[in-house]
Parts: C-alpha cells; structure tokens; sequence
C-alpha cells in the first residue's frame, strides 16, 4: 500500500513520521510531481496537478473538517473523500465559542474598555434566557458546541439541512424552518460547510431577523457572511457586534474595514487548529478499515459538498 502526502503548507515530516508509525505496512511519500500511483493521499489545498496524476487514488484524506477548497477541484473518478471528523477540534470550537458568547452575554469588553479608562463600573446582570444562541450547523463540530452552551445553561437553538435531534437543543431543520431558528436566536453561531447554498447565508435579509441587539460568531467559513452587510447592521445600531474568526480573504488584508470597526472582534482563524496525532490516528484507522472492506465516517456526499 502507499499513501501519498500532499499539504500545502504544511511541515510534512512529523506528519510522514506519524503515518508510517501508525502504517508500518504502508510506503508514505511526500509528493513531488511524477511520483509512483498511490492508493491513497493525505492533502490539504493540493493542486490540481496532483490530482491529474494520481487517478488510481481510492480515498482522499483531507487534514480538516472542510472540504470546500478540496472540491473545487477536478476529483478523480471513485475515489472517496473524507473529512476529519473532529481530530481535536471539538473541544477547541467549543471553547471558543462559549469564550465568545460569555463575553459578549457578561458585557466584558464594555467592562475592559472602562478599566482602560481607570474607571469603576457597573452593569445590570443580563437574564440568559433573553440570550437564545442558534447554531448553523449540526455536524460533529457543531453538536459539541451546542450542548458546551447549554451547559452554561443558555436557551440553545439548532439549524441544519436535515432534521437532527439532539438532547437537550431546540433543533430546526430545511429552508421553512430556517426564518422561525433565526427570529427566535440572539447570538448566532455558524458552523456550516461551505456549500453554493450556504455562501453569503449571512446577509442582511437574514441578520436582520434576529432578535434585537444579535450577536455574530463565524467559526465556518468567510464566504459564508457578506462582509458590508454585516457592517452597515452594526453601524445602524440592529446588531450588537461579531466575533469572526475566518474570513473570505486570508490573511485579512490590511485595509479590510473589520480591523477597525469597534464593535468586531477579530481573531486568525484559531478557533479550532487539526491536532496532528489525533488525526494521524483517525486518518490510519479509516485506510485499514477501507481495505477490510468496512465502512467509515466523514465520507463527503461530492453533490452536497459535504
């Protein structure tokens, strides 16, 4: 068996030394162009060169949850796709999500910007059940977000395409139920695949029906917000502020208007980052399970892109 490594900036050697730890079986290669067939590759952001030369492949390993730059590109015919499920990223999400909301529920940069000042103050404590969160999104990562929020015992809300039930969340599913999960959330969470369906699903239309004074947390993708539409809410006073942490360009250049807006805050896109050994160990456990015939998870529907 060999396996075929091909990471975009990605430092590769922990990553070949990991996989051939766990697949001593296995010839694990670093890709250069012109390389021998492997029957299966671990990518992230390949090109299309490599994908041209490797049509025997019969699964394609990506190293994150998100596929969408992935299936831009020309897949060759029968191989699987398959995402990582969590590969430690749950937890991550989780936390900074709860991070996000809690900040803004308790009021914490109000309560920074007036320390900076010297300036003593008090605010009057918030009710959480005037705090509803919906999440977008109900896939591995955004269940374990959802219930991290109810457990600090916000109202919590679900959307996603298909019905899906999850104890304890309010759960909402398909495009007629779309506009009820939005005018009963405050603070919105999106953690949708990037999908055709899904860009620009954070536009004015839709931000708008939020309860008054929402709250934007994108941990998905940019493309999923229209940028100038979520600024022109917040300058008119509709919405509250937005903790974003991916955007449509990256890095966020310079002159981007996110940067300065006051009521944005901005972070790297750290909000979840792939923990190589775990992945290492999901990704290994999916190809020996592949050639025992068995079926695995995170197998991405190419017509849904997810």
């Amino acid at each position: 068996m060999r396996i075929s490594f091909c990471c975009a900036n990605v430092e590769a050697a922990p990553w070949l030394q990991g996989l051939r730890a766990a697949l001593p079986q296995a010839t694990v290669e670093e890709w250069q162009p012109g390389a021998p067939q492997a029957d299966h590759a671990v990518v992230w952001a390949p090109p299309q060169r490599f994908l041209d030369e490797q049509p025997r492949l019969k699964g394609i390993f990506a190293i994150g949850a998100g596929v969408d730059a992935l299936l831009k590109l020309a897949v060759p015919a029968g191989a699987l796709v398959v995402r990582i499920d969590d590969g430690g990223m749950a937890v991550q999400m989780a936390e900074y999500v709860c991070h996000a909301a809690i900040r803004h529920f308790r009021e914490l940069d109000a309560y920074d910007a007036d320390v900076r000042q010297g300036l003593w103050s008090f605010r009057r404590p918030h009710e959480r059940s005037d705090f509803p969160v919906g999440v977008m999104g109900l896939g591995v990562l955004g269940q374990r977000v959802a219930r991290a929020l109810a457990h600090f015992e916000f109202p919590v809300l679900g959307w996603s395409r298909t019905p899906r039930d999850v104890p304890g969340i309010r759960c909402y599913a398909g495009r007629e139920q779309f506009g009820d999960f939005l005018e009963r959330s405050r603070i919105l969470v999106c953690l949708l695949p990037l999908t055709p369906e899904t860009e620009g699903i954070m536009n004015a239309d839709h931000l708008s029906r939020l309860l008054p004074g929402g709250y934007v947390i994108n941990v998905a993708r940019g493309a999923h917000l229209v940028d100038e539409d979520l600024i022109a809410l917040l300058d008119s006073g509709r919405l509250a502020g937005a903790t974003l942490d991916v955007f449509r360009t990256e890095p966020l250049p310079p002159q981007h208007p996110f940067w300065r807006h006051p009521r944005i805050t901005v972070t790297p896109h750290t909000s979840a980052r792939t923990l190589r050994d775990e992945s290492i160990a999901q990704i290994a456990g999916k190809i020996l399970a592949l050639g025992r015939g068995e079926p695995i998870a995170g197998v991405v529907d190419l017509e849904r892109g997810y």
